[in-house]
């Protein structure tokens, strides 16, 4: 009946999670057809997270040092998805993919701080709010 509050501006949604995972089911189904589906699910659920620190820290796009830096953790996960030996059996692909994917964002999100502290030169657009 009465309405004391101010009609807020409405912002749109952020549909950056599901254009993620969207973008990631090309992945996953190519593992499938491979055979390895937990394989595809634990690249999917790496390449997820490192997707989403790389949106974390969006604003860096447009230096080189980021994008060189992105290119080498990716690079470094390829050879890390082939030679682990993942559990077969009766072991659920969450209960040992989520604690390895989370582990996994902390240290992209580390190694692109660190390279920001690296290259950045002082300039006030590149740090921290």
């Amino acid at each position: 009946m009465f309405d004391y509050e101010t009609p807020q501006k409405k912002s749109s949604a952020d549909w950056s999670g599901t254009i993620i995972g969207v973008m990631l089911l090309p992945v996953f189904f190519v593992f499938v057809y491979l055979g390895k589906a937990e394989m595809g699910f634990n690249a999917m659920l790496v390449l997820g997270l490192a997707m989403i620190a790389v949106k974390l820290r969006w604003r860096l796009r447009k230096h080189v040092w980021f994008w060189a830096t992105i290119a080498l953790i990716l690079l470094l996960h390829i050879p890390l998805l082939f030679i682990v030996r993942w559990p077969q059996g009766n072991v659920p692909t969450l209960a040992y993919s989520l604690p390895l994917g989370i582990a996994d964002f902390l240290l992209i999100s580390g190694a692109i701080s660190l390279a920001q502290r690296v290259f950045a030169n002082g300039s006030s657009d590149d740090e921290e709010p």
